[in-house]
C-alpha cells in the first residue's frame, strides 16, 4: 500500500462504486415490485375480491391447404424456329396454313388452318382419298359393248373411264390405258361367232352415256380450260380424256367428246355405220369389254400430272357408289360421305368438283394436313396417294420447283400443287432436316401471280429446316 498508494486508492474507490450500484439496483427492484399494476394494493387486498372473467382465447387459425391438380400437366417443349415472317410474304396474298408433326399429330404451326377455302388442284388429294375408300384400290372401270335391240346394232356403253385410248399403238398419257382397238377386235370376233349375226354387217352404233347425267360443264369453271387443254367436258364416254393429241398432257379438248369416241370406235371396227346416242337394252349380251388400270394407279396418274378429267370422273363414280347421285351436284354429299371412314371432320367442307377448278370449293388447310398424316402412315390404301404425289425438284408438277436456296428441300417434300386464278396451294409431306415427318397445307388466296409458287416453296423449305423445332410464334 505504501509502494502503490495511488493504485490502492483507485481500487478502493472502484469497489465502493460497485457496492453502491448493487444497492441501487436492489432498491429499484423493490420499488418496481411495489408499484407493479398486476399486484393488488394493501387497501384492495383487505376487501373481498371479485375475480375478473378470463378472456376467451382466440381460436388458432387453421392454414388452408393449397389445391393440388389431380394430374400434372405434361411439360411442353420450347420451340424456337419460326416461319412466321415467311407467312407474311406479300406474294402469298391472304395466307392460310397448317403444319403437323406426323408422328405425334401435334399442331406445330397454324394460320387460319380451320377456315375452309378454295383448294385449286389440291382437291385431287381429297378426291383420291374418297375414291380409295368408296371404290377400293383394286377397282377397275369397264367399258362394254353389247348387242343392240335392232338388227345390225351394237351399243358402246361408257363406264366413266376417260383413259380409254383410240391409239392402237404408241404411248398414251395414261400408262396401261385400255385400247378401243382391243374392244373393237372383241366385238368383231363375237359378232362373227354368233349365228344370229354372223355374215351381217354392223350398220348402227349407239353411244350410251347414261351413267352420268346433268350438265357436262360446271358454270364456275373457266371455259378457257377446255380450249387451252387442261380439262374436258365430263361425260361417261370419251377417249384419251378428249385430247386432240392422246400423248400430250396439255392438249385442246373438243365440245363433242362423245361423238369423238363414237367415231374412234367406228374406225376401229372398220365399219361405215350410223352413230347415235341412246341407252343399251337391259340384259343385252356383252360383245366385248376392256378395263382401266386399278383405282390405285389411276389416282397416282391424276396426282402426278394433275389430270383434271380423270379426277373429275373418279369423283362422279364415288358419288354414284355411295348413293348420292350421278350429277355434278351429287359430289357435295357424295365426297364427304365417302371420306367418313377416315374419321376426319368434314362438316365445314363445300365440294363443288373433284378436280379443283372451281373457286367455290372450300376445304380447311387443317383437314388436308390431317389427311396427310394418314397418307404418311399409309393407313388403309392411302399409301397410293403418297406414291402419286410429285417429289420436289424431281417428278410431276414439282419437277421445276424448289430452286435456289429452296433446293435444299428437293427430294424431301412430296406434295400436290394447285393453281387457279385466285389461289395457289401446296399440300403434302416433308421429311425435315432433323428427320421429323411433317404434314402441311399452305394456301395463297386472293390476288396472286405466278411468283406465289416461289413463296410457297420458300415457306415449305422453312418448315423443312425447322423440323420439330418449328414454333407457332
Amino acid at each position: 500500500m505504501r509502494r502503490h498508494r495511488h493504485a490502492w486508492l483507485a481500487s478502493a474507490a472502484a469497489t465502493a462504486f460497485v457496492l453502491l450500484g448493487a444497492g441501487a439496483v436492489s432498491a429499484g427492484a423493490a420499488v418496481g415490485s411495489a408499484q407493479s399494476p398486476d399486484a393488488p394494493s394493501p387497501v384492495a387486498s383487505a376487501q373481498p375480491s371479485t375475480p375478473e372473467p378470463s378472456p376467451t382465447p382466440s381460436p388458432t387459425p387453421t392454414e388452408t391447404a393449397r389445391p393440388v391438380p389431380a394430374t400434372q400437366p405434361a411439360a411442353s417443349r420450347l420451340r424456337t424456329c419460326s416461319i412466321a415472317a415467311l407467312s407474311t410474304d406479300p406474294r402469298l396474298a391472304s395466307f392460310q396454313g397448317s403444319v403437323l408433326n406426323a408422328a405425334t399429330g401435334e399442331v406445330l404451326f397454324d394460320r387460319g388452318g380451320d377456315t375452309p377455302e378454295r383448294t385449286a388442284s389440291v382437291m385431287k388429294v381429297v378426291t383420291s382419298a374418297a375414291a380409295l375408300a368408296a371404290l377400293g384400290p383394286d377397282h377397275r372401270i369397264s367399258t362394254r359393248v353389247v348387242r343392240g335391240a335392232e338388227p345390225g346394232t351394237v351399243v358402246l356403253v361408257g363406264g366413266g373411264d376417260p383413259t380409254l385410248s383410240r391409239l392402237a399403238s404408241g404411248a398414251s398419257v395414261y400408262p396401261g390405258a385400255p385400247r378401243i382397238s382391243d374392244l373393237a377386235a372383241q366385238v368383231r370376233a363375237a359378232w362373227a361367232a354368233d349365228p344370229a349375226t354372223a355374215g351381217t354387217p354392223i350398220t348402227r352404233i349407239v353411244l350410251d352415256t347414261s351413267l352420268f347425267s346433268g350438265p357436262v360443264w360446271h358454270p364456275s369453271w373457266a371455259r378457257t380450260e377446255l380450249s387451252i387443254g387442261y380439262s374436258s367436258e365430263i361425260t361417261a364416254l370419251q377417249v384419251d380424256a378428249d385430247r386432240a393429241d392422246p400423248g400430250a398432257i396439255v392438249s385442246p379438248r373438243s365440245e363433242a367428246p362423245v361423238s369423238r369416241a363414237g367415231a374412234a370406235f367406228a374406225d376401229a371396227l372398220g365399219v361405215d355405220a350410223a352413230i347415235v346416242e341412246g341407252v343399251a337394252p337391259a340384259g343385252a349380251p356383252v360383245l366385248g369389254e376392256v378395263q382401266s388400270q386399278p383405282v390405285s394407279s389411276l389416282i397416282q396418274t391424276a396426282l402426278t400430272i394433275s389430270d383434271n378429267t380423270l379426277a373429275e370422273t373418279l369423283a362422279r363414280l364415288v358419288a354414284i357408289r355411295v348413293g348420292a347421285g350421278n350429277t355434278q351436284d351429287a359430289l357435295a354429299t357424295g365426297i364427304p360421305k365417302a371420306l367418313e371412314p377416315y374419321g376426319l371432320d368434314t362438316s365445314t367442307m363445300l365440294i363443288v368438283d373433284g378436280q379443283g377448278l372451281s373457286p367455290d370449293n372450300r376445304v380447311p388447310p387443317a383437314f388436308l394436313a390431317g389427311l396427310m398424316v394418314k397418307v404418311n402412315a399409309r393407313e388403309g390404301a392411302l399409301g397410293s396417294i403418297y406414291d402419286g404425289l410429285p417429289v420436289a425438284g424431281r417428278t410431276g408438277t414439282l419437277t421445276s420447283r424448289f430452286t435456289g436456296e429452296n433446293a435444299v428441300a428437293r427430294g424431301n417434300v412430296v406434295a400436290k400443287t394447285g393453281w387457279i386464278d385466285t389461289g395457289y396451294t401446296l399440300s403434302g409431306i416433308i421429311t425435315a432436316a432433323d428427320g421429323t415427318p411433317l404434314t402441311f397445307a399452305f394456301y395463297a388466296i386472293g390476288t396472286v401471280r405466278d411468283n406465289a409458287k416461289i413463296a410457297l416453296d420458300t415457306i415449305t423449305t422453312g418448315a423443312y429446316r425447322c423440323g420439330n423445332n418449328l414454333s407457332n410464334n
